[in-house]
């Protein structure tokens, strides 16, 4: 059977710029609106459901709640607010609660405003501009966005990390939110990478997510905050914006399961991209000095991180060092060179179990960590 086409949802960029126009619509013509049709950026007209409209004598609310379709998104069902009133000129955009505030550069907006991103503030803009003309007035607006309960919705994203407080990002460049799409996600690398370049970061490390972050962090508690980034299984995007922002030296911090991928040259890591090649783990484990039950034993391994118990419980730790030395290889082929790679290795439960560090042509692997 043809599978079913998954549903597309909204930005909240999109949501606020609809609960703009349904707030403005109520202030000038004195009428509660039920709904809102704007244009997306590209180029489609959507007609957005007005769940509440106030009125006041010189100000006006509007409510839409988020739809994110069929994208598992943490902000799907947030209801996101407009509250409008006139000032003496401009169009004058902020935000309220729920809506977090910059505080790091390297972000689209600066230091100190509101974490609406420059794509819903312009939509927010045209639409108002769009409304004064059709009514021609001539007046300023204020407009304040707030999701209530976007404190709380915040913690489940990168905004913390990325210098955003006090809520969430009013975010989206198209206006729509594809399903189970990956550029949200490599966005989110991209912006980080650019927080740490702007902060000062010439070292970053990345990690393929948090419990790998904590031991990173341990390993390198000379490094700022927004040095570490998670990249998740994006290895090879990461690594070439890595090269593309002129970042000198990447740290690569993981495990068995997805490290043993990017040391075979596996760029994303993700479980249904590539299974673990055990043919490989093994030769590996030859070139550590494995006798050949253990060779054959790793052969009919399950999983990598089986492998990585076989190897550490029989003594043969510079298997592990050669596996991230091969993760070092890789990553310096896939960006053309010209930095310094280093990985290093962790169980799950924390015991760092190898390292090597590469720069171009040179190499080092080094058991003796500080």
């Amino acid at each position: 059977m043809e599978k079913e086409k998954l549903r597309e949802g909204y930005t909240t960029g999109a949501c606020a710029t609809a609960a703009t126009k349904a707030a403005l619509c109520a202030l000038i013509t004195g009428r509660k609106q039920t709904e809102a049709t704007i244009m997306l950026p590209i180029g489609r007209e959507v007609t957005f459901p007005i769940v509440s409209c106030e009125i006041e004598k010189d100000r006006a609310s509007a409510t839409v709640v988020k739809d994110g379709g069929d994208d598992p998104d943490v902000t799907h069902g947030a209801s996101i607010v407009a509250t409008v009133c006139w000032t003496e000129e401009g169009i004058h955009i902020d935000g309220g609660e729920g809506v977090g505030r910059a505080t790091k550069p390297g972000l689209p907006v600066p230091v100190g405003e509101a974490a609406i991103n420059p794509v819903p503030r312009q939509m927010m803009t045209d639409v108002v501009r769009h409304l004064l003309t059709e009514h021609r007035l001539t007046r300023g607006v204020r407009i304040i966005i707030s999701v209530p309960n976007g404190e709380e919705i915040a913690k489940k994203t990168l905004n913390a990390r990325l210098g955003i407080v006090g809520g969430i990002s009013i975010l989206g460049t198209r206006g729509i939110v594809v399903p189970f799409s990956t550029s949200a996600y490599r966005a989110s690398i991209v912006r980080a990478l650019e927080v740490a370049v702007a902060c000062g970061c010439d070292h970053v490390v990345v990690t393929t997510g948090g419990r790998s972050e904590t031991y990173a962090m341990k390993q390198y508690p000379h490094l700022k905050e927004e040095a570490f980034i998670e990249m998740g299984d994006f290895v090879g995007f990461t690594l070439k914006q890595c090269k593309r922002l002129r970042i000198q030296t990447v740290s690569l911090v993981g495990m068995m399961g997805k490290f043993s991928k990017v040391a075979q040259g596996i760029m994303m890591v993700h479980s249904k991209s590539a299974p673990v090649d055990f043919q490989f783990l093994a030769e590996v484990a030859k070139q550590a000095g494995a006798p050949k039950p253990l060779i054959e034993a790793v052969k009919q391994a399950n999983t990598a991180s089986q492998v990585g118990d076989m190897m550490y419980e029989a003594g043969y730790l510079s298997f592990f060092d050669l596996l991230c030395d091969y993760c070092c290889q890789h990553a310096l082929r896939e960006v053309n060179g010209g930095m310094v790679i280093e990985t290093t290795l962790y169980t799950l439960k924390g015991q760092r179990l190898g390292r090597a560090v590469r720069n171009d042509g040179a190499n080092e692997i080094n058991r003796n960590w500080s």
